[in-house]
This record gives structure tokens, C-alpha cells and sequence, in this order.
């Protein structure tokens, strides 16, 4: 909503200077989004009367004018205007006037004779772009005033940016009427009274749909001559509110809708037939807008239309063929109530807008659909002649008003400091709140210009900006902090993010809702959890792991020409239809997921060329979840190598997998080599186990070697199972420190060498305890794996 200043003061006088008035009004949720004036300053140009122009002897493009400035005996001044004549009344530039781009007008012999000012264009005054000519003011401009006195160039231009719920805003009289409350100022509405009838031409209204059009006015006005000029005050309103200036006759219902707020439609009556109806649009219609834009109307469309076309799209645009031009002599002035629903949507549907739809879409006030057509009409009769009908109306059930109530005490509550029944009653009063007062509640009945006052809330709002939001104190929070515990059996996330940030890895943030080609390509997932609303068309679905984001952040870095990429998210995952979920038929478990692509160092003198491989990553998990031990089983998963990935195990409990990239994923998303990823439960990293007291001996341990030769196809993880389960009490710790296979070990076999500890903690063993010990592990895995001692 752009407007000028010094139309807005003809109706709320406020002794507010520009900038306090913007505050306040940004206070009070009107804000204010830009404050410009009308015109850049300049001084000492004045109203001249062109008195004489003769050609310059010496330059075929100039003249040399005499020039009354009222400042006394007239002045010379060559000009190279083309539009210069006698009698013309335009703006001079006397000598040491300053303009535009810090030009000084001073005293200078053009061609030899001499220039005392300059006539000036609307482009050197800084108030147009382009100018062909001399700014040719009215014949009834006062000689020697100063130009910005006459053309209000002090003016102030302001721009609201409003909110959809501000409709009673898009007016002149709306944002008057803000002022006189927020200011305590008094608002002078513009008067106007009823055009009596003096011809008895009307034409009949009918509502087809009176759900979507409960109101229509309409009016014959005859006899006008649609050529006659626009007032300059007018004119210039209209420009400073961002309205070109087209005709007299279109000019009024824009300055009214600018003024009250009602956007007006003008027909030429001679092209209607019969009675106006407003109906929704039948199949196979068509209609030429205003804007030369041919379209086929769709079915819940509301139109204007005649017994015989369709006339225009309601509250949206007019048709060409029923629009008024200069040749118009007898109109058809329409004002009438839309309901938003009947209009919301609909000018984008077709790709345009208009201000008659932006106004009722959100709400017009329909309590002033009739003054705006009386408005409008004396404007019309004032400006372009003519005789007036009577105004036909057709009304249906308008919106119902329902009293919101306030209590005084709840009000107080929720703003955080005390307001009185009265203190609430005057400013319900100055903002023209109709109440009545049932002891320190309220009952306020929203007028017909206020379409968002709906609930208790609303009226709250409302006192809370009139008060002026930055009054209501602020006191520093008050109460009593208690430091919570922090269990022994959980880490703190926290020191989860540090220990990763310690190895060398940096954290993301990740969307939650992802592209449904992650779900299918890193979870096999082919019915993820979808949006109702997704924010843009490849974020549709909600994850169900983290590899996805991870991937696209690797993507991002390489094409930053990152070589050596670590990262690691914390986030929930959402998955469907799992018993339990804390959401009914939903579960989102929180997952800590990592990423690590290129070298497995940093550049260096001594890092070394190799790449990150599986065992870097499973190095990290396993200082990440330590002193815990973990399991790793090969795994076969949709986004992984399935020779390089594997299951991790945590006391038994599968808590994520590990792995390189799938190559068809790394060719997929074109990525120079296979990035390594793991993905654990959140809360398997966070559960610690309590610490236990545990003896530590003060006798030497016993340190034996033993090499066995197994089965090639026999694991080293399966073989430590089944030795554990019957492991002497004397050893300690089992360690395997060398693999073979080759000369001397027979084919399909290899030999396993391990280190045995054994220990005891009340005495230093003996070596019968030592060799029985050995001997027992020996017979265990020869009976369990069918192994034999190496020779």
C-alpha cells in the first residue's frame, strides 16, 4: 500500500513528524517498508509566465524568452525546449538555485547573449525519468511561487507492507483511522452525501449466487463527458499512490478505491443488455479482459453478466467490450461486496493480478459499499458532468458480525502488565470498536471493515499494539535453577559430537525431508513417509536414514574442490507402521551417521598417499563407543559395497552397519572414488556402561604363543566365539598377531598365531598351572574347529 503523506494528514491531523509517524505505525504492525520523498532537493525555482520567444540570432535550436518570476521586471533566459511558447506557465531556476546532481544555476552569456535561470523539464526537478519538453504547469499557477510550495514536492511518499489479515489497511480511511488511534489524533472521514436522483434510467440486479455476491450496487449516470480532464490533485494522488493517470472517468474509481478502500467497476451502459447478473460462470464462456487477455472461464468463477454476455470476472477484472473509453457518454457504475472465498486465488489461477482482486480477496468492507458508489458519483457529476439514476440495490444475507468477548484479566495476563477496564475502553474507542461492558469483561462486535477479529486473541493483539509493543516492560526472567543430573549410564551428546570432532570430522545439518530417489537408491525404502506439503517438489518424503544427506554434503564439497571430506550428523529418521512408536503408526529414532572420503590423512610432508578405507571408520567407532566391544558381521545393504560393508553388533544387539559406498551409488552420483559410511543407533553411542570396581594384580601375567592351522573358509571372529565360551580362568586376553598361508601349511588351510595372557590376582602362577591351561585351549579348538597345533 503506497500513499502520500500529505493526502493522509487531509484526513488525521497528527503533529507526528514523517519519521515518528513511520515508527509508530511499524509499532503498531503496520509496517512501513519504505519512506522516500516525492522529489530530491533542490530550491530557488519559482512559477514563470513565458512573456516573449524570439529565435536565438545565432543558434537555430535556441530561443531567447522574457520571463515574469514575480520578482519584478522580466527576466532573459535562452532555452533550447522545444515546447517554449508565450503564455506558458513553467517552472524557472533562478540564478543560485540549486538542483538535481548539486547543479548550480548561475548568470551565463549563451551564444553571446546573456541567461539569467533556466525553464526547467519534470527530469531536471528530479521528479520524472524522462521528459521531451518543459514541465507546462496550469494556467492558474501563481506567478513567483515556489515550485515546491505549488507541486507539494515536501511530500513524503510512504509504503506499507501489509499483512493478509490488514485488508481494512488498503485504504486511505483505513490507515487514517490506525493513526487516530495509535496517535490519539483526531480522523476527519471524508463527507459524503447521498446524490440525489435526476433521471429515472435505471437497470435492474439480480444475485444468482448470493453466497458469493450478498451485495450489489449499481447506478446509471448520463450525460458525461468522458474527455474531461483529471484534476491535477487528483492526478497527482493517484501517481504518488502508483496509479497512472488513464481518463477522468477511470480515474475516479481508482481514487475512490485508493480513499475508501472499495474498488469500483464502470460499464458503458449503451452495451448492456437488460438486467446485471451476478452468476457463476456457465461452460464454454469466454471473455476479453481489460488487459487484452482472451480466457475460458472456469465453473467457480464469479461473473458480471448481462441477459446476454459476460460482462466481466467479479471483483477481479472488467471485459474490453463492456469497458468505458473516451467516447463513453452513458455509464453503468458498479459497487458491490465479493466474498474472499468467492475471489481468492482466482486472478493467479490465469497468472495476474489486480488491485480490486487483492482487495477482496482479503475482505472489503462491506458496510461502505454503498457510500463509495455516492463518493464516486459526485466525483464523476463534479468532473466530467452529467446526470445521475438512483442506485439499485440487491441485497442477500450478509456476514454474520459475532460479538469476541474480553476479559480485562486475561488481557493483562497474557501482554505481562496490568491494564484497567478503562485504559482497554479507550483504545477499543479510538480505534472504532463497537463494545458493551459487562463488568470488567467486554463484548466486542467487529465492524464491517475488520475481518480478523474472530477470537479472544485478536482483541488482545490489538491492545497490545495500541499500547505500542515497545511499552510493555521487559523484566529479566525470575526463578529458581537447579542443575540436573546427569545419569552415569549416559554420555552426554555433547561429548559425543566432541570425540568425533577430536577425530578429525565435521558436523552437518541436514533437512529432514529428502528426495524420494535417496529413499529408493540408500534404504531400498519404495513407500517412505510423505509430505502433505513438501516446500519444493524434491523434498517430498521424510528420511529414513542419514547416508543420503551425508552423500549430497560430499557432493557439494567436492565440487568446492574439497579433496579430503569427514562428516558426521546427528538427526531423527522417520519410519512407518512400527509397533511401539511413541507417534501412532510412525517411529523416529534418532541415528548419528559419519562420512569420510579421500586421504585417510591430511596432506603432509609425512601423511602419505593412502585412502580412507573400512578400517579407518571402524577404528573411529570403536574409540567412539570404548571401553565397549563391538562386533562386525558381513552384511549385504542396499547402499553399500556387499563385499566391503558389515553389520555392527553391541551386546548381541544389531545397532547400525558400516561399509564403503555401493560402486553403482558412486557411479550414480558421479563421485571420483567410493566414500566409507557407517550409521549406529543414537542411543546405543550415548548408553555407557556404570564403571565396576575390578582387582588389579600385582603378579606378573604369563605370556604364551600359540600357532594352529584351520580350515581357509573357517573366520577368526567364529573361532574366538567358540574359545571364549570355554576360556580357564587363568587367561586374561586372547590375541591374534599373525595370518599365513603358503609353503608348509597344506592347501585350503591357514595357520592363526595368538598371543595368550593369563594372569592371576592372589598369586604368581606355576607353570604345571600354565602348561594345563595351554592344554585346555588346545583340546577346545581341536574339538570345536578341528584345528592342530603348528609344528
Amino acid at each position: 500500500m503506497k500513499f502520500s503523506e500529505s493526502w493522509l494528514r487531509t484526513l488525521v491531523d497528527t503533529k507526528l513528524s514523517s519519521e515518528e509517524l513511520s515508527h509508530l505505525l511499524t509499532m503498531a504492525g503496520l509496517e512501513v517498508e519504505e519512506l522516500e520523498p516525492v522529489a530530491p532537493q533542490f530550491n530557488d525555482v519559482v512559477v514563470a509566465l513565458v512573456q516573449e520567444v524570439v529565435k536565438h540570432p545565432d543558434a537555430d535550436r535556441l530561443n531567447v524568452c522574457k520571463v515574469d518570476t514575480g520578482r519584478g521586471e522580466p527576466t532573459t533566459i535562452v532555452c533550447g525546449a522545444p515546447n517554449v511558447a508565450v503564455g506558458l506557465r513553467v517552472p524557472c531556476a533562478l540564478p543560485g538555485a540549486k538542483l538535481p546532481g548539486d547543479f548550480t544555476i548561475k548568470i551565463a552569456k549563451v551564444r553571446g547573449i546573456e541567461s539569467s535561470g533556466m525553464l526547467c523539464s519534470a527530469k531536471e526537478l528530479g521528479i520524472a525519468e524522462e521528459a521531451s519538453g518543459l514541465l507546462v504547469l496550469p494556467g492558474d499557477a501563481p506567478i513567483g511561487l515556489s515550485i515546491r510550495q505549488y507541486l507539494d514536492l515536501d511530500d513524503q511518499l510512504f509504503t506499507l507492507k501489509l499483512t493478509p489479515n490488514r485488508a481494512d489497511c488498503l485504504s486511505l480511511t483505513g490507515v487514517a483511522r490506525e493513526v487516530a488511534a495509535i496517535a490519539g489524533a483526531q480522523v476527519k472521514f471524508v463527507e459524503v452525501p447521498e446524490v440525489a436522483a435526476t433521471i429515472a434510467d435505471r437497470r435492474d440486479v439480480v444475485l444468482d449466487a448470493p453466497t458469493a455476491c450478498p451485495l450489489y450496487c449499481g447506478r446509471i449516470i448520463k450525460g458525461v463527458d468522458a474527455k474531461a480532464p483529471t484534476p491535477e490533485w487528483m492526478k497527482r494522488r493517484l501517481e504518488r499512490s502508483g496509479i497512472r493517470s488513464i481518463s477522468a472517468l477511470v480515474d475516479v474509481t481508482n481514487y475512490v478505491m485508493l480513499e475508501l478502500g472499495q474498488p469500483l467497476h464502470a460499464f458503458d451502459n449503451t452495451k448492456l443488455n437488460g438486467a446485471v447478473h451476478a452468476r457463476m460462470a456457465e461452460p464454454a464462456e469466454k471473455l476479453l479482459l481489460l488487459n487484452e487477455q482472451t480466457i475460458d472461464i472456469d465453473s467457480d468463477i464469479l461473473v458480471i453478466a448481462d441477459e446476454s454476455s459476460v460482462l466481466a470476472m467479479a471483483g477481479i477484472m472488467g471485459g474490453e467490450e463492456s469497458g468505458i473509453t473516451l467516447e463513453t457518454s452513458e455509464l453503468f457504475l458498479e459497487s458491490a461486496y465479493f466474498a474472499p472465498k468467492a475471489i481468492a486465488g482466482r486472478a493467479r489461477r490465469y497468472g495476474f493480478a489486480s488491485d480490486a482482486s487483492h482487495r477482496f480477496e482479503r475482505g472489503v468492507d462491506f458496510g461502505g459499499t454503498r457510500r463509495a458508489i455516492e463518493r464516486a458519483t459526485r466525483l464523476i457529476l463534479d468532473i466530467c458532468g452529467g446526470a445521475a439514476g438512483s442506485v439499485v440495490e440487491a441485497r442477500a444475507e450478509m456476514p454474520a458480525r459475532q460479538p469476541v468477548r474480553l476479559r480485562t484479566a486475561r488481557a493483562s495476563r497474557v501482554i505481562g502488565m496490568v491494564f484497567t477496564a478503562e485504559q482497554i475502553a479507550a483504545l477499543f474507542t479510538g480505534l472504532g470498536l463497537p463494545f458493551v461492558r459487562e463488568g470488567e469483561d467486554f463484548l466486542v462486535t467487529p465492524p464491517t471493515w475488520r475481518f480478523d477479529i474472530q477470537i479472544e486473541e485478536d482483541l488482545i493483539e490489538e491492545i497490545a499494539r495500541l499500547h505500542g509493543y515497545d511499552n510493555i516492560p521487559a523484566p529479566a526472567p525470575r526463578g529458581n535453577l537447579e542443575m540436573m543430573v546427569q545419569p552415569e549410564a549416559q554420555r552426554p551428546q555433547a561429548r559425543i559430537r566432541q570425540l568425533l570432532v577430536d577425530r578429525g570430522y565435521q558436523e552437518v545439518v541436514n533437512y529432514a525431508f529428502v528426495e524420494e530417489a535417496w529413499e529408493k537408491d540408500f534404504a531400498a525404502n519404495s513407500d517412505p513417509v510423505r509430505l502433505a506439503n513438501p516446500i519444493a517438489s524434491q523434498m517430498a518424503v521424510m528420511r529414513s536414514t542419514l547416508i543420503g544427506g551425508l552423500i549430497s554434503n560430499l557432493i557439494t564439497n567436492l565440487k568446492r574442490k574439497q579433496s579430503r571430506v569427514r562428516l558426521f550428523e546427528a538427526g531423527r529418521t522417520f519410519q512407518r507402521d512400527v509397533q511401539g512408536s511413541p507417534v501412532e503408526g510412525f517411529y523416529q529414532p534418532w541415528k548419528l551417521a559419519g562420512l569420510a572420503y579421500g586421504g585417510a590423512l591430511p596432506d603432509g610432508w609425512g601423511g602419505g598417499a593412502r585412502k580412507v578405507d573400512f578400517y579407518d571408520l571402524k577404528g573411529d567407532l570403536e574409540a567412539l563407543l570404548a571401553p565397549a566391544q563391538l562386533r562386525f558381521e558381513k552384511l549385504v545393504h542396499p547402499a553399500l559395497h556387499p563385499g566391503r560393508a558389515a553389520t555392527i553388533l553391541l551386546g548381541g544387539q544389531v545397532i547400525g552397519c558400516i561399509g564403503e559406498l555401493h560402486p553403482e551409488w558412486v557411479q550414480k552420483y558421479d563421485l571420483p572414488q567410493a566414500p566409507v559410511v557407517f550409521e549406529v543407533d543414537f542411543a546405543a553411542v550415548t548408553a555407557a556402561k556404570v564403571p565396576a570396581y575390578c582387582e588389579v594384580s600385582k603378579f606378573p601375567s604369563v605370556i604364551r604363543d600359540m600357532a594352529i592351522v584351520v580350515d581357509q573358509g573357517l573366520s577368526l571372529q567364529t573361532l574366538l566365539d567358540g574359545l571364549s565360551k570355554q576360556l580357564p580362568d587363568l587367561v586374561k586376553d586372547v590375541q591374534l598377531f599373525d595370518i599365513y598361508a603358503g609353503k608348509g601349511v597344506a592347501e585350503n588351510k591357514k595357520s592363526l598365531a595368538f598371543r595368550i595372557v593369563m594372569q592371576d590376582t592372589q598369586r604368581t602362577l606355576l607353570d604345571s598351572e600354565v602348561d594345563a591351561a595351554m592344554q585346555q585351549l588346545v583340546s577346545c579348538l581341536e574339538q570345536a574347529f578341528g584345528a592342530q597345533l603348528r609344528a
